[in-house]
């Protein structure tokens, strides 16, 4: 995939969200791969789901336990480049309100995908707009990449968060890494014992 390219079933699709907690509950998402004129658009969106005061509102924060950036222009630019990359957005009428990074990981004739970097507007939050990105991502990577599994880190202090992914189908494998410290392009800990661990969902029987 070249920078800039949709891809097959990716371009203009569109899914109706939840009505829960929704006020426009008529209002389609709109699905599509990021081109470099997005860029600073989800480094805003990143940071607000994230990192400082206004991430609060919403459940994907990291605000207890980092400081520092969760992403920068360069990151964006190079993910969107990145030809193994799909970095998706969801919008309504226009508007960014998630968007994720899924990654294809080939392993001889075996694929995986990865989902990474998770960002919902903290007012898009718990209206469905989140469940969507990751059904969409999920079948990216199952129906186009024909992907075994799909998989991703968190942080594994982040019990809400992972129980959220377990109520979709993840589970948690108890395989961890280490938290990049002395690293602040990834953040600034504000604790000393973060670690990542991998969740795992089938997506093929």
């Amino acid at each position: 995939m070249k920078s800039g390219d949709r891809g097959p079933g990716t371009g203009d699709r569109e899914i109706h969200r939840s009505t829960a907690h929704s006020a426009r509950a008529h209002a389609p998402l709109r699905f599509r791969v990021a081109t470099p004129a997005d860029v600073d658009a989800i480094v805003a969106l990143t940071e607000s789901a994230y990192r400082g005061d206004a991430s609060r509102a919403g459940w994907t924060t990291e605000a207890d336990l980092l400081d520092g950036q969760r992403t920068d222009a360069r990151e964006v630019a190079g993910l969107i480049a990145n030809p193994a990359v799909k970095l998706l957005l969801a919008e309504d009428e226009g508007r960014l309100l998630a968007s994720c990074v899924l990654e294809r990981l080939v392993d001889g004739d075996a694929c995986d995908g990865y989902f990474g970097m998770f960002s919902v507007r903290p007012d898009a939050q718990g209206n469905g707009t989140g469940r969507a990105l990751l059904a969409e991502a999920e079948r990216i990577a199952r129906d186009e990449w024909h992907a075994r599994t799909m998989r991703m880190t968190v942080i594994d202090v982040r019990s809400e968060l992972i129980a959220w992914y377990e109520r979709r189908g993840y589970r948690r494998t108890g395989e961890r890494r280490a938290f990049p410290y002395g690293e602040p392009r990834f953040g600034i800990p504000k604790r000393d014992d973060l670690r990542f661990e991998w969740l795992v969902k089938e997506l093929r029987a």
